[in-house]
């Protein structure tokens, strides 16, 4: 791994958090991803399960996570099996986690190969009365791929079909949302190295400059600063591509008097960061575009002050709806009519302004978390309002990550990032 090793503390307090909610003589089992094959020897890169991450710090492929917290005999309640490493792996693929290794990643005592899972889990289900099986359902999830975690439920439901069935993912849910102070400080260090790579594009940005150079200037300092990269597919998007609100080709030409909307953020230690800011590709802002970007960024410093323990997602969104509509009148984008005949279920800002303002964030950069239940301190969310104007050949979007805190408004782990339009323009010809 490029990062440097967690402290196994946070993995052993995220494994109490998660046996502590499970039903009495349960048992709960995770699984690493897959590597996906693209065609012929060719596969994707190894992304890591979150979920088995989380509960572990364990970072390769093949391998399982088993939690029974009432087993009869200690050593059976937290157990690891992994791949068997040997000279040979070492020599083709590199290290791959030892028995002792991994003691050391995740404070597991009780480490297997692989080969002995089937054996070892057919002692352990003659005592557990119910299994805790891990599904995906993240409000945004859509898996078309089968999952290594799918086919072992389906083998593990034809194999033992008396046993009752309970998930994990609510339980993931919950506690995934509130961040303990050493997942805090992974986010801080991912938005740190995404504020190194936009102050690097910042001197590097002039008319003819490609998307796709950008793109390559961010992918340059993420690396050199122990990032795997992207924690998602970058949006480099000039002129009118910043109305494409997913827009990720990346692959034309920054004018002379464009925008350029750049949505881009950095991983580190499979911890997100998502940032948004929008420069002029000349330096300088015209009136209208000046107009426009100091408004998204007063929606945004108001949305902030929002975020306090006890709110409710749905009705924050409204409420920042409100701020947005006064706005967009003030912009002349809407006036007194638009909104007094207004559809309730598609307001008249949703015209300049169509998605959400806040998700969570953490391991995933739309993290888990209940969307109905109310906020709470250390969880972590993205504040991310936008005005898109087709019609005037911009869009604009600024986006923060902050900290839900126990007092008071949140802590912006983007703080340090250049935000306000004067510092951007100054820092871009200096």
């Amino acid at each position: 791994m490029k990062y440097h090793q967690i402290d196994r503390n946070l993995f052993i307090k995220n494994r109490k958090k998660f046996t502590a909610a499970m039903k009495p003589n349960g048992i709960a089992i995770f699984n690493s991803n897959d590597i996906y094959p693209v065609s012929a020897d060719s596969t994707l890169p190894f992304a890591q399960h979150r979920d088995i991450f989380y509960l572990s710090g364990v970072d390769q492929e093949e391998s399982i996570l088993v939690l029974f917290p009432d087993a009869p005999y200690e050593h059976q309640r937290e157990i690891l099996f992994l791949r068997e490493t040997n000279e040979h792996i070492a020599v083709w693929e590199g290290e791959k986690l030892t028995k002792e290794r991994a003691f050391e990643v995740s404070g597991i005592k009780t480490v297997y190969w692989l080969q002995d899972f089937k054996k070892v889990l057919y002692e352990l289900m003659t005592y557990a009365d119910t299994m805790y099986i891990n599904t995906n359902e993240h409000y945004r999830a859509s898996v078309e791929t089968e999952t290594r975690e799918a086919r072992f439920i389906k083998w593990w439901k034809e194999t033992y079909p008396a046993h009752k069935v309970e998930k994990s993912n609510p339980i993931l849910q919950r506690i995934r949302s509130v961040k303990e102070s050493e997942e805090l400080d992974l986010i801080q260090q991912a938005c740190n190295i995404t504020e190194k790579g936009f102050r690097r594009i910042l001197s590097f940005v002039k008319p003819g400059v490609m998307e796709y150079e950008v793109e390559a200037e961010f992918a340059h300092e993420f690396l050199r600063n122990r990032s795997k990269g992207f924690a998602y597919t970058p949006i480099i998007a000039s002129g009118n591509n910043a109305n494409v609100l997913h827009y990720i080709e990346n692959n034309q030409q920054c004018n002379d008097g464009d925008l350029l909307l750049l949505d881009v953020g950095a991983e580190y230690a499979n911890y997100s960061s998502d940032m948004t800011r929008t420069i002029p590709v000349s330096g300088r802002f015209n009136k209208r575009q000046r107009e426009v970007y100091d408004a998204v960024l007063r929606v945004k410093n108001e949305a902030a002050k929002m975020l306090v323990p006890g709110n409710f997602w749905k009705q924050y969104h409204v409420e920042v709806g409100k701020i947005m509509t006064s706005e967009l009148l003030g912009l002349g984008l809407l006036d007194k009519a638009d909104v007094q005949n207004e559809n309730p279920e598609w307001p008249a800002y949703k015209k300049y302004f169509m998605h959400g303002t806040s998700h969570h964030m953490g391991l995933d950069t739309h993290d888990y978390g209940l969307l109905y239940e109310p906020m709470q301190a250390n969880m972590v969310f993205t504040i991310e309002p936008g005005i898109y104007i087709p019609a005037e050949g911009f869009g604009i979007r600024i986006e923060d990550d902050v900290v839900i805190q126990a007092n008071g408004e949140p802590f912006n782990l983007m703080r340090n990032i250049p935000i306000e339009a004067d510092e951007i323009e100054s820092l871009m010809h200096s």
